[in-house]
């Protein structure tokens, strides 16, 4: 008699059937998510965990588990810096521009550490945030010290999830061989590697709000906001109203914001070229869309740190960083 793999375990606690299956337990993630990232998995039982997982849609209690297993493994160097903001970018952009890296410029401008995080590659035809920050001369950072290094120097850097974590990397891009998205697109979202104290979340389908909340109230976060941003990126999408909701030392709150611009057919589609965002911030070119998108979802991380005291201060704020931005450069210099 053959026996059983370790991880079998925890595939049948939520293979069972609709009547015997249940969602793992926060210990029970953790420990089936330290396996998972020490390689001690075989390919069929990663698969089905994932595909199961993805199908009855994970809970808060596996995010914060899977994130503490994840952050357990992490070495930050000693001199890392106080980052305010953490921005989870991980789906990539379709019909629009990456609007939201001239917000997190304009912020880094305005004196506000932000670590963007993400990844790349996963989906065909979509412009992910590395490839658009390459293009425009933006170093990438190879490392947690690289990106501790970047923040120091001008207040952003992105760190690709393949330079801090790579075996979660491996996984997402098991996508083109699964056929659909795994959970740890919405795991690797929270990681927050620096432990900043604010949280910029977005989700692609309005019913993951609750578990990005839910799952950051567990792991203690401080401050965070998710709403439903534009192709799933965190971006405003200037056009249409949108709920933002909020977690403030544990206090759950939201917020109805409303449009910027009319709702008009033009801003549905966009050529991506990519010359257009250091265009549109030199003052070269006039966009009304994309322009409300970058003082929108800058309005938004304004309000999430409180230096608002509602939406309609955090966009007239954010309008006021924008129309004062230093137009010859992205980010201030070290």
């Amino acid at each position: 008699m053959s026996t059983e793999h370790p991880f079998a375990q925890f595939i049948r606690i939520i293979g069972r059937g609709p009547n015997l299956s249940r969602p793992l337990d926060e210990e029970e993630m953790y420990e089936a998510a330290k396996m998972i990232l020490s390689g001690d998995v075989e390919p069929l039982q990663l698969g089905a965990f994932l595909c199961i997982l993805r199908v009855r849609t994970e809970v808060a209690e596996e995010g914060a588990g899977f994130v503490r297993a994840v952050r357990d493994g992490l070495t930050l160097p000693a001199d890392a810096p106080t980052v305010d903001v953490d921005w989870a970018t991980y789906s990539g952009k379709k019909r629009q521009l990456p609007w939201y890296l001239l917000s997190a410029f304009l912020l880094a401008q305005n004196g506000i550490k932000i670590c963007m995080q993400g990844t790349e590659g996963h989906t065909e035809g979509r412009l992910f945030s590395s490839e658009a920050l390459a293009a425009l001369g933006v170093p990438l950072a190879g490392s947690l010290a690289e990106a501790s290094a970047q923040i120091h120097a001008t207040n952003f850097a992105y760190l690709p999830l393949r330079n801090f974590v790579p075996k979660l990397q491996d996984i997402i891009e098991l996508k083109s061989i699964l056929g659909v998205r795994s959970p740890v697109n919405t795991f690797a979202r929270i990681l927050n590697p620096f432990g900043a104290d604010h949280e910029l979340q977005t989700v692609f389908h309005p019913n993951y709000r609750d578990v990005h909340r839910d799952t950051a109230a567990l792991l203690g976060q401080k401050h965070m906001a998710v709403f439903k941003g534009e192709g799933g990126e965190a971006e405003r999408r200037p056009h249409k109203p949108v709920l933002v909701q909020y977690l403030h030392e544990g206090e759950k709150t939201e917020e109805q914001w409303p449009a910027l611009i009319s709702d008009t057919a033009e801003y549905n589609l966009d050529t991506l070229d990519i010359n257009r965002l250091p265009r549109l911030w030199r003052g070269e070119e006039a966009d009304e869309y994309g322009e409300a998108a970058v003082i929108g979802t800058a309005a938004f991380v304004l309000r999430l740190m409180r230096r608002a005291a509602s939406p309609h201060q955090a966009i007239e704020e954010a309008r006021d960083l924008w129309n004062a931005r230093d137009k010859g450069n992205f980010l201030p210099s070290a």
